[in-house]
């Protein structure tokens, strides 16, 4: 738990001074890890509030999501989806 936290801290600060797309990746990532680890891990002891079930869906979603938003963040988009720009202009109408 505590590594997920620091890779999300470390995300948090790079994202704070002006790296997005790197912070957005390390939180992606981290999340993503918060997940495998919750699979893979035998009990997390007083941690476990909800379902490992739950918990690994959560942070998968999550992490997929931001590392999706962070590979399609402007300037220089490393992944370009054709439907995006399309979908934002509806929007912002």
């Amino acid at each position: 738990m505590l590594s997920v936290l620091a890779a999300t801290a470390v995300g948090l600060l790079l994202t704070a001074f002006g790296h997005v797309r790197i912070g957005c990746l390390t939180i992606g990532a981290a999340l993503i890890a918060a997940a495998v680890l919750r699979r893979v891990l035998p009990s997390v002891g007083m941690l476990a509030v909800r379902s490992r079930f739950t918990d690994m869906v959560t942070y998968g979603v999550l992490g997929l999501a931001i590392t999706l938003l962070a590979l399609v963040v402007e300037p220089k988009p490393v992944l370009e989806l054709p439907f995006l720009e399309s979908t934002v202009r509806f929007l912002v109408r």
